[in-house]
């Protein structure tokens, strides 16, 4: 029997205060066009960057949660090595490390030992290949590359790893981000500032200048494929683990561009999360026409996007499972009480639906 597919959807709408936590290449933050207008926005990849860090200081040294992406890969090879084997010289390990990358078809610099391009790797595929080299006296091609596609990380799981020297590393993302933007247009506007020297007598400032800033209520959407996220971890338990904790800090991560200017850290005013089987929705289409008001924009963008989800339903299935959680008015009936709840929610809904397709099976 075919496995049914499992999306679970994350939609949620956060307002953020002046800010700037995501820059373009001239300093001011990122925007897009939509729906004729100029919306605020902030990218995708940052967004996984803040989430990857969140991983990161949660791991409490679990492999599963620490992924490492770097062109210096085969530099911390050769130091995990050493660390195995303190007998060995540094240039052996370095030896011992290029030839395992060499063997693996990835190619590296040979003058700054460097990946030609930013690589991905988990803590365990790193400690596995140094102690495959330490206690094998000969390098094994196939033994290499099955390292390499076992023991991922939730974040090389969960965002995927692309390896242009050898495809056959691929790993297929179980995620997808959207780039927020705003449910309204965009209103840009200029902070002018003056720095003064403590130790000039004279009056004046001994800096000037201006950064651009906006403050806008964002539309936040992602993904994740079920089937894929336990291939790729290889294990249903840890799958579980790991969508709650991507569910988590999801909602709760924020980019944290000239978070120091503007102490801009929010929580969101409203999250639905769905569990689907036939395909994911993004609801951004709730806000093509954009939310005009004079007394926030919070509750018409709830209003907005409750109804779009509603009209959705003539087109896809209805969803397995909806939560809703907000402090805000909500039509929706499926309220969670916290966030914890909410999670707990939605792993218990994947684990039944998987183990009545195994009952079936």
């Amino acid at each position: 029997m075919t496995k049914q597919n499992l999306y679970v959807d994350i939609n949620v709408l956060q307002t953020v205060p002046s800010s700037n936590i995501n820059r373009d290449d001239t300093g001011a933050p990122k925007t897009a066009v939509f729906g004729g207008v100029t919306r605020s926005r902030v990218s995708s990849q940052s967004w996984k960057r803040a989430i990857r860090q969140l991983f990161e200081q949660q791991s409490d040294g679990a492999d599963w949660l620490d992924g490492i992406r770097s062109t210096q890969l085969p530099v911390l090879l050769a130091d995990k090595i050493q660390e195995l084997d303190s007998e060995l010289a540094h240039d052996e390990a370095t030896d011992l490390s290029l030839a395992v990358f060499k063997q693996a078809g990835i190619k590296v610099d040979k003058n700054t030992q460097n990946t030609r391009a930013l690589l991905m790797l988990s803590e365990g595929q790193l400690t596995k290949l140094a102690k495959y080299v330490t206690e094998n006296d000969e390098i094994d091609k196939k033994a290499i590359k099955q390292t390499l596609k076992s023991n991922n990380s939730l974040d090389l799981a969960l965002f995927g790893r692309m390896v242009a020297d050898d495809n056959s590393l691929n790993v297929d993302a179980s995620c997808q981000v959207a780039h927020a933007v705003s449910t309204h247009e965009l209103v840009p506007e200029f902070d002018y500032f003056t720095a003064v020297d403590d130790e000039q007598k004279a009056a004046g400032s001994a800096m000037i200048g201006t950064v651009e800033y906006n403050s806008a209520t964002l539309y936040r959407y992602a993904n994740v494929n079920m089937n894929e996220l336990i291939h790729n971890l290889g294990d249903f338990d840890v799958a579980i683990k790991g969508l709650k904790l991507f569910v988590k800090d999801f909602i709760l991560s924020m980019p944290t561009g000239m978070q120091n200017s503007f102490a801009n850290k929010t929580v969101p005013q409203y999250v639905m999360v769905t569990v689907r089987q036939d395909t994911p929705v993004n609801l951004v289409s709730a806000f093509e026409e954009p939310v005009t008001s004079r007394n926030g924009y919070v509750q018409p963008s709830i209003e907005k996007l409750e109804a779009e989800y509603v009209k959705t339903q003539k087109f896809v299935e209805k969803p397995v499972a909806l939560f809703v959680l907000t402090n805000e008015n909500s039509e929706l009936k499926e309220q969670a009480d916290d966030l914890n709840t909410l999670l707990n929610n939605v792993a218990h809904t994947i684990e039944t639906r998987v183990s009545d397709e195994n009952s079936n099976n």
